[in-house]
């Protein structure tokens, strides 16, 4: 009889292993290519640095060091800038010259040094340690500054400082990547981010919504309006603001006006974005991906699952695992 039970447990545990491993790998049968590039199939199969350090990350929670070996090298040989050790923000395989725009982009970069602290740390590897140590000061060194203020994080190195304002994009307020920085350095800098980073949060109430937008504009008095290059849309990438949140922490005062406004809709029904100053919203509705942030941020962890359906793009299958990775965080 205790056998049976034995063998009953083990088939268990090794159903709920094989489910666990069916994001990622149907992840990888997507978007990752041969040599270690994940690939955007919803933006002409372009990669960037964001895709990178999302799938580095996966890579470590999955327990795939050779994936992530192999995702790393690529990033590693093809995206990082020898000027300063950041990395390019884009690669465009179809181009004749991939790597047109020098700039970085800084969630991208805290993504790969995220993930290369969490890999080195997971399988006792001390140069990816360094790596992410070496990528943490420059991204301080050339993407921190100290603005009406706030410590805040740039988007990238060029582009975003305009004097007089500085344009901010707050799903780049990567928290608990943040957090796990300041405990590995012990730079009060990273917990100073993340104070500065919630409280520009908490004034970041646009239109009847009282949501955050993609781009916010901070000015030197502190004051915060919507980024007018882009439309004044809580959108594809302000959803990730919530996200974030949840995995640094799920009970954050933070999460509330989000809460109440996806409260609004039956889960199904919810649009996928919202104008907050013209209350117009998406035509269509959240699924994949987005779906999954709302049940989280929602605490309706009961929806979520890391099994991908076929129709989800690279996008939305990232944000899909990303949200289970959070989940299985707390």
């Amino acid at each position: 009889m205790l056998r049976v039970m034995v063998l009953a447990l083990a088939m268990v545990l090794g159903a709920a292993q094989a489910s666990a491993a069916d994001g990622w790998s149907s992840f990888k049968t997507r978007f990752l290519t041969s040599d270690g590039r994940i690939q955007d199939t919803g933006n002409k199969n372009i990669s960037h640095t964001e895709g990178q350090g999302y799938a580095m990350l996966m890579a470590v929670f999955y327990n795939d060091r050779s994936s992530f070996e192999q995702l790393w090298g690529w990033t590693e040989t093809h995206l990082k800038n020898p000027a300063n050790g950041l990395f390019y923000w884009r690669y465009q395989p179809a181009a004749a010259d991939p790597i047109a725009d020098r700039n970085n982009a800084s969630d991208g970069d805290v993504l790969i040094a995220w993930a290369l602290l969490k890999a080195g740390e997971k399988w006792q590897v001390p140069a990816w340690l360094k790596a992410s140590d070496a990528i943490q000061r420059e991204i301080l060194a050339r993407n921190v500054t100290t603005f009406g203020n706030r410590t805040v994080m740039l988007p990238g190195e060029q582009g975003f400082n305009k004097n007089t304002y500085v344009i901010l994009n707050p799903s780049y307020f990567i928290f608990p990547a943040w957090q796990d920085f300041a405990r590995r350095s012990h730079l009060q800098v990273w917990n100073q981010l993340i104070s500065d980073g919630l409280a520009l949060l908490g004034d970041m109430h646009f239109g009847d919504s009282n949501l955050p937008l993609d781009w916010v504009v901070l000015n030197a008095d502190g004051s915060l309006a919507p980024a007018t290059a882009w439309p004044p849309r809580f959108s594809y990438d302000a959803v990730r603001i919530p996200l974030y949140l949840a995995w640094y922490d799920d009970q954050s005062l933070q999460l509330v006006p989000f809460q109440r406004f996806w409260m609004n809709f039956s889960r199904l029904q919810t649009p996928a974005w919202i104008d907050v100053m013209s209350n117009n919203k998406a035509t269509y509705n959240m699924a994949g991906g987005l779906l999954a942030v709302r049940d989280l941020t929602l605490n309706e962890t009961g929806y979520l699952n890391d099994t991908l359906a076929p129709t989800e793009d690279y996008y939305s299958s990232s944000l899909h695992l990303l949200t289970w990775l959070a989940y299985k965080a707390r």
